[in-house]
């Protein structure tokens, strides 16, 4: 019942940012942690980055933290995840979820809702 779309993916060079958008349109996100997971091909959904509804709280895998970052703004219902420094490696289908009374930050089965991905593709 809850639709989650994203937008901002595209093909860039390695080294470029890019920033990734995702939105519930007809709905609130103010009380859903919000998150961002992604999945390579041949590998499975993979924990990036989530955003508690709460307090700002975030949480981020090893191997972003130093170059993405989880937000929201809640007057445009909107959160994003600014992606520096791309490396080939982030090339992947990007998929912005949404939960509430998680079990786990970085746990996928603990997500309601799905949007259908957006493609990042980076090239050395």
């Amino acid at each position: 019942q809850v639709r989650l779309e994203e937008s901002g993916g595209g093909s860039v060079q390695a080294g470029d940012s890019i920033n990734l958008s995702c939105t519930a349109p007809g709905r609130t996100i103010k009380t859903f942690t919000m998150a961002w997971f992604r999945q390579a091909p041949g590998k499975e959904r993979e924990f990036v980055a989530a955003h508690a509804f709460h307090g700002g709280r975030t949480s981020y895998a090893d191997s972003v933290k130093s170059r993405f970052a989880i937000s929201r703004d809640s007057a445009k219902n909107m959160v994003f995840l600014q992606m520096n420094n791309l490396k080939p490696e982030d090339t992947a289908i990007y998929y912005c979820a949404a939960g509430i009374r998680l079990t786990g930050l970085g746990v996928r089965e603990s997500y309601n809702y799905w949007g259908l991905g957006t493609q990042v593709t980076v090239s050395s």
